[in-house]
């Protein structure tokens, strides 16, 4: 890569998204943490209060910024929060020393993601968590743990489907499709009878011969060549 293209590699990606569409984004993002802090509110508490997760916010901007990306999908949702909280809460119970236990828990999460299609992620920093607050958690015990996790992402799943399938031009969850492999078509290259035959199509009259047209032909294709090996020099 050039140092050129090296800079510009730094330029913001501007995306077409219409400016309504970017609205309707953060309206219905901080609308659901609103409406899962209020329901975990709600539910019965026991022992210790249901929290609510800081890794649900970055949930948030995948699943109304973004509801059509992969990584926003039910399974992504559940599934990677679910394996990266297993991550954690086995770090912080066998891993003394924070530090240690962070890296081991987010690179453990990854991979988990990974290796069960279901990566989302927030879900790293559902792990991390675990282990920052892992004094409080560890007081409170593997099952509140489990449900302060499932309430939070349960919730999440439930106003995503609502609230994405109200607004316009939006639809979750996305059904998944198999990746087909580009067709190649061969290179055809017109010859002198193509061009002749093309000529007997057209309806007006051409005023140039058929071998003036494969001339022009020619040099036309190899001025794209030369501008187009510039290009690839320049860049």
């Amino acid at each position: 890569m050039s140092l050129r293209s090296f800079i510009k590699s730094f330029i913001p990606h501007k995306t077409p998204t219409p400016f309504l569409e970017k609205v309707r984004s953060g309206l219905a993002g901080g609308i659901a943490i609103l409406l899962l802090a209020w329901a975990l509110y709600a539910l019965p508490q026991h022992s210790y209060p249901l929290l609510m997760l800081g890794s649900m916010a970055a949930s948030a901007v995948l699943l109304f910024a973004s509801p059509h990306s992969p990584f926003a999908q039910p399974w992504n949702l559940v599934g990677g929060h679910l394996v990266s909280a297993l991550a954690g809460w086995v770090c912080i119970v066998l891993i003394p020393d924070p530090a240690i236990a962070a890296g081991v828990a987010v690179g453990t999460a990854i991979f988990l993601m990974h290796y069960l299609n279901c990566l989302h992620p927030p879900g790293a920093a559902t792990a991390l968590t675990l282990v920052l607050a892992g004094g409080q958690f560890h007081d409170m015990g593997g099952r509140w743990v489990a449900m302060i996790i499932i309430a939070n992402v349960l919730i999440s799943l439930l106003l995503a489907l609502l609230i994405n399938n109200v607004l316009p031009g939006r639809r979750y969850p996305v059904q998944a499709t198999a990746s087909m492999p580009p067709k190649l078509e061969p290179t055809v290259i017109p010859e002198l009878a193509d061009i002749e035959r093309a000529l007997e199509q057209m309806d007006g009259v051409i005023d140039v011969s058929a071998a003036d047209l494969s001339v022009i032909y020619d040099k036309a294709q190899a001025h794209a060549k030369d501008r187009l090996d510039k290009q690839l020099k320049r860049d």
